[in-house]
């Protein structure tokens, strides 16, 4: 009965992370929560994976991103490589991306590259961002801390066996498969959309204005109060009392209360504003004028799954929604009653104290480099620079081990004042650390309860008369599909119990099934819902879904390729 319930268990995990909207984290909390009154495992064994080193030295590499992701090198390096042809510049700055990506956390290299390269004169935005993602995720494959999936693999199989992955084992099949893929987003570049083309305009947003009881356009139509012909601006929705009227009618009468919905250029919104008794918040509390700020949604931001309304984004942030994209789709209805999703890009009227608000990085990705910038002196660079990789330098050598390195080089962050204990607070990545604790007690769960055991007792048959080679394969392409299906660090976790006990059961070396998970678990090239730097650059590039697909096949296909050429040799059976 007992492996039966921890099956039910894990199926409806996995459903959830695939069907469902809900957080991650909380569905692997559930889970092992329901493993524990399952009676497969207790309290102590949840505390004892909770402390696991590689989970500890995961997060302690997070917080260390705070001040890894100011360093100046990354920025100064990227305005000087986007000057020449659109393939020299993709080349330069793939290379550096991926170079960055092997020993500071892809999502921070994303995030510093992204709003600058967003506004370069020399290329459009949507011929460069989804190739920096791409780099950035075939940079992180690299080394063990250039990407969570690499560390969480590194977790499992050191909670297995008492020893975790080298930190540049990786290297030797990732390095020749991020080449292959470097050379097919040269091939593909040419499909990906001009930031002209495509239905997703780069200021096209969702901009909603109410009309108050007093103003002159009650009782008079759309087109007699001159609401049609806004040039940039257009109305396409009207809310009244809760009914929504689409398409808007020209001979619409108006009523106080009408809540006009325009689509289009969100920097022409201060249009409206010279039409009597029609207005937003950000108007009435004088945040509209020339301080409008665009910021991407970051995944697992305290906001996301909440409407504007409910979020208290004003007392947040000292900031106004003026406006909503999201992946061309068409959002309808109330401003406010908007549900807020991981890669929303919000244009926001900001107040005097946002820049000044330390929760920022927690919640965006800020596009605007003015306000965003924060980047380190060069001496306060060439130290945190030269702690990094002593702390590198210390774990290959096993003078120290890697967590304690990075713990030191935290400690000298906080010396050097690159941020405060607060923000340290703030940051500390809670979803990653209940995502990975949760999922190794279900993977306890799982061995404990006898359910891994009679899963591979029905499969020995088949896993014997089937060639390792095919099941390494099958290994790869499952995690590979779970991982644009849910995300990758839920893939891993999940695929990682799996792909050992395949590999013990047969009598063969665990090691390139463990490689395969997390090598495959970082291959989300298809959609952008797989990778936090994909979803990071959707609206910033105006792509769509398609163009994920498009650009990204060939990339998926030559790096999935050479990695599975390679695994059998360079980790033998």
């Amino acid at each position: 009965m007992e492996p039966l319930l921890i099956a039910l268990i894990v199926v409806l995990l996995i459903a959830g992370l695939v069907f469902s909207r809900v957080a991650p984290a909380l569905l692997f909390t559930l889970a092992a929560a329901a493993c524990v009154l399952a009676g497969s495992i207790d309290m102590q064994m949840v505390l004892a994976k909770a402390t696991n080193d590689g989970l500890v030295t995961l997060l302690l590499l997070v917080m260390v991103s705070i001040g890894l992701e100011r360093l100046p090198w990354l920025l100064t390096l990227s305005s000087r490589l986007v000057k020449g042809t659109l393939p020299t510049t993709l080349v330069s700055l793939s290379g550096i991306t991926m170079l960055f990506s092997a020993f500071v956390n892809n999502t921070a290299v994303v995030a510093t590259l992204a709003g600058t390269l967003r506004k370069t004169p020399y290329h459009p935005a949507s011929k460069i961002l989804l190739p920096i993602s791409y780099a950035a995720i075939l940079g992180g494959t690299l080394t063990l801390i250039g990407t969570s999936t690499n560390l969480i693999v590194s977790s499992f199989l050191e909670d297995m066996t008492g020893e975790g992955i080298p930190f540049f084992a990786f290297l030797p099949v990732a390095l020749p498969a991020a080449l292959a893929g470097l050379i097919a987003m040269l091939v593909m570049h040419r499909v990906l959309p001009s930031s002209s083309e495509g239905p997703l305009q780069v200021n096209d947003f969702l901009i909603e204005m109410v009309v108050a009881d007093d103003s002159r356009l009650v009782g008079k139509t759309v087109m007699e109060n001159g609401l049609r012909d806004l040039g940039e601006l257009f109305l396409v929705e009207l809310v009244r009392e809760g009914r929504l009227l689409t398409p808007v009618s020209p001979e619409e009468l108006l009523e106080a209360g009408d809540r006009l919905i325009f689509s289009g250029d969100v920097s022409r919104v201060g249009i409206l504003e010279r039409f009597h008794g029609l207005s937003s918040f950000a108007i009435d509390q004088g945040l509209l004028g020339t301080n409008l700020t665009e910021v991407v949604l970051l995944p697992g931001a305290p906001v996301v799954g909440r409407t504007i309304k409910d979020s208290a984004f004003r007392s947040r942030f000292d900031a106004a929604v003026v406006g909503v994209r999201r992946d061309g789709e068409r959002l309808s209805g109330r401003l406010g009653n908007i549900t807020l999703r991981a890669g929303d890009s919000l244009m926001l009227a900001v107040g005097p104290d946002f820049q000044k608000r330390s929760n920022l990085a927690r919640n965006f990705l800020i596009t605007d480099s003015s306000v965003a910038s924060h980047s380190l002196s060069t001496g306060k660079g060439l130290v945190v620079t030269g702690g990094l990789f002593a702390a590198i330098a210390c774990s290959i050598a096993q003078w120290l081990p890697l967590a304690t390195g990075l713990m030191f080089l935290l400690l000298l962050m906080l010396w050097l004042k690159l941020f405060t204990t607060a923000e340290l607070r703030r940051r500390f990545p809670f979803e990653i650390w209940l995502i990975v604790s949760s999922a190794l007690a279900i993977s306890q769960a799982v061995m404990e309860s006898g359910l891994m055991s009679h899963v591979m007792d029905a499969l020995s048959p088949a896993i014997a008369a089937v060639p390792p080679l095919a099941m390494l394969v099958a290994v790869y392409i499952l995690t590979l599909v779970m991982t644009e299906l849910m995300t990758n660090n839920a893939a891993a976790a999940l695929m990682f119990p799996l792909g050992y006990a395949v590999a013990v059961t047969s009598g063969l070396d665990p090691m390139a099934f463990v490689m395969a998970v997390a090598l495959g678990g970082s291959a989300s090239f298809l959609t952008p819902y797989g990778y936090t730097t994909n979803l990071m650059v959707q609206n910033l590039g105006g792509y769509t879904r398609g163009d994920y697909v498009r650009f990204g096949w060939l990339v998926s296909l030559a790096y999935s390729a050479v990695v599975l050429a390679l695994l059998p040799r360079v980790f033998p059976f």
